[in-house]
């Protein structure tokens, strides 16, 4: 059997464990992680397996929204280390064999920018007014003032902020704090260009583009259509995502790419047509090699808010992923395959309705799912050992308000992102592990850390972490089968199991995953399939066939 032509890439034959640098290891006892933690754990990221490592946001930065308001792209937060500990930290990558990734985020600043700070000082004979998105009032009959447009911000409310020195609006699609860049300036995209050849230079291996289909605004700035009659602030996505000059501004930032062999992985919400993702992501394009689309995180969204109640099958997450897999096969393009990320709750609470008592092998189920499709897969801190959400209580006093407040109640613990955000768990012991014991760690340490931590499953062959292990080395050892050639789901009306082929021409894997915590029975003969001839991975087994073997 002939298998379809692929471009090959050192980026998709790759894997990448994301970092979020607060919660990963604390090294000076101050209680949040910093980049000098990092590196004390470099040999345990190695040994997972994993070839990019992902920095989140350290940039200098008020903090209003944990680092995505940046003030000085060429300065490190202080808590979080120096210019001179990321020197080190690419250089420790380097040496490992591994690659750094680090964070653009580029849509917006933080106000405290000096940019910004210069750029509403005044309306006339300011090089920098044009750099913000800037536009006057509107007025009703009653002379009321109003802001531009009624587009919703996504931490509620206009996305509109006035200024009363200049009598004008800003935009802001986040936070007040955090104005919108405006890319129809050249001097802004020179700015930019100038901070990704800055960290290229320094031996930064490519960026995570931070909602980087936003950088390009419809500049008549429509009112946007009702979506929910009982509030005025309405969705105008489309009218700021996937705008008239995004692929230009992303052929720009391209061609820098290309010059050092760098990776790019986008975000891209609202990115709901496929000409509009291929564009950006098909190889023959040399915009980014891939994106994060949101459409399977979304799936327990309600219609409005995603801590509303939303309903879903396993048909139903079955049939988008197969939708990405396909249309990205066939096109040329290319997944970045996640479950888990800073904004995103723990995957084994989200996916499945595991137990304790089956935490694991739910946590290795869902390894095999996600890692073994086609596509590059990203890693969340702590996702390699499975860890959890936390209890409620937990999460009440927690930091993470942006999302949370104006928003329901209900679904918050299952939901909220600061799940993502607790301290990794390295040992059983007091705050573990991450911080000094004396020391009250930035954020709560989640109880069940003496169950779930670093220090037990590193030695047990049969634990989370070393699973992961193995399901990456098997992704390496056949690159043909599980990188490079076709997905077809298999028996997709079924809602227990998650069953795929992978087939690079006369091999061929099944793959079975069973999102239930019953057991199920299920034949091959019965789908037309031949006989398996070698069980590759069993998430009941012991987890060593593929730790250590060349590949």
């Amino acid at each position: 059997m002939s298998s379809k032509p692929v471009n090959r890439a050192w980026w998709k034959e790759a894997s990448v464990y994301q970092i979020w640098p607060a919660s990963y290891k604390d090294s000076n006892n101050d209680g949040i992680g910093d980049i000098p933690g990092i590196i004390s754990k470099l040999d345990y990221i190695q040994q997972l397996g994993v070839d990019i490592l992902w920095l989140s946001p350290s940039y200098k930065s008020p903090q209003v929204d944990m680092g995505y308001d940046i003030s000085d792209y060429y300065s490190i937060h202080p808590p979080h280390g120096t210019v001179e500990d990321v020197d080190k930290l690419i250089s420790g990558c380097h040496e490992r064999g591994m690659k750094l990734l680090m964070d653009l985020v580029v849509n917006h600043t933080s106000d405290q920018h000096e940019w910004f700070q210069k750029s509403k000082r005044s309306k006339e004979n300011n090089e920098f007014r044009d750099w913000y998105i800037w536009k006057p009032p509107r007025f009703d009959e009653q002379k009321n003032r109003h802001p531009p447009n009624n587009w919703v911000s996504h931490f509620q409310g206009s996305a509109w902020k006035y200024d009363e020195l200049t009598e004008e609006y800003y935009l802001h699609l986040y936070a007040e704090e955090q104005p919108d860049l405006n890319w129809e300036h050249p001097p802004v995209r020179k700015a930019v260009h100038d901070i990704i050849r800055f960290w290229l230079n320094k031996g930064c291996d490519g960026f995570r583009m931070d909602v980087i289909n936003f950088i390009s605004k419809h500049q008549d700035f429509p009112d946007a259509p009702p979506m929910d009659p009982d509030t005025p602030w309405q969705w105008g996505y489309a009218y700021y995502a996937n705008g008239p000059q995004l692929h230009e501004y992303l052929q720009e930032i391209g061609k820098i790419l290309q010059e050092y062999d760098a990776f790019s992985v986008g975000e891209m919400p609202f990115a709901s047509s496929i000409d509009d993702v291929l564009k950006a992501i098909r190889f023959d394009r040399k915009e980014i090699n891939m994106i994060f689309d949101f459409e399977h995180v979304d799936i327990d969204h309600g219609k409005f808010d995603k801590f509303a109640e939303g309903d879903w099958k396993l048909t139903d997450l079955k049939r988008i992923l197969n939708k990405w897999q396909t249309f990205m096969y066939e096109n040329d393009g290319w997944n970045a395959l996640y479950w888990e990320n800073h904004d995103q709750p723990r995957s084994i609470d989200r996916y499945t309705d595991a137990s304790p008592e089956y935490s694991v092998v739910a946590g290795k189920m869902l390894a095999t799912c996600l890692a073994l499709m086609a596509g590059t897969p990203f890693i969340y801190q702590g996702q390699e050992l499975g860890m959890r959400n936390v209890p409620t209580e937990h999460l009440a006093t927690e930091p993470d308000n942006l999302q949370a407040l104006n928003s329901y109640r209900k679904q918050y613990q299952k939901k909220s992102r600061d799940n993502a955000r607790t301290p990794v768990q390295w040992t059983a012991g007091p705050n573990a592990g991450f911080t000094s014991a004396n020391v009250k760690p930035w954020m709560s340490i989640n109880p069940n850390h003496t169950q779930i931590n670093a220090e037990n499953q590193l030695p047990d062959p049969t634990s989370a972490y070393n699973y992961w292990r193995s399901v990456l080395s098997l992704r390496k050892k056949w690159l043909g089968v599980f990188v490079y050639d076709d997905f077809v789901l298999v028996d997709r009306g079924n809602e227990q199991l998650f069953v795929y082929t992978r087939q690079y021409q006369d091999q061929k894997a099944l793959v079975i995953c069973n999102f239930t915590v019953q057991m199920v029975k299920w034949g091959v003969k019965l789908h037309m399939l031949a006989e398996v001839k070698e069980v590759l991975l069993n998430t009941y087994g012991v987890s060593e066939n593929y730790l250590g073997e060349e590949t």
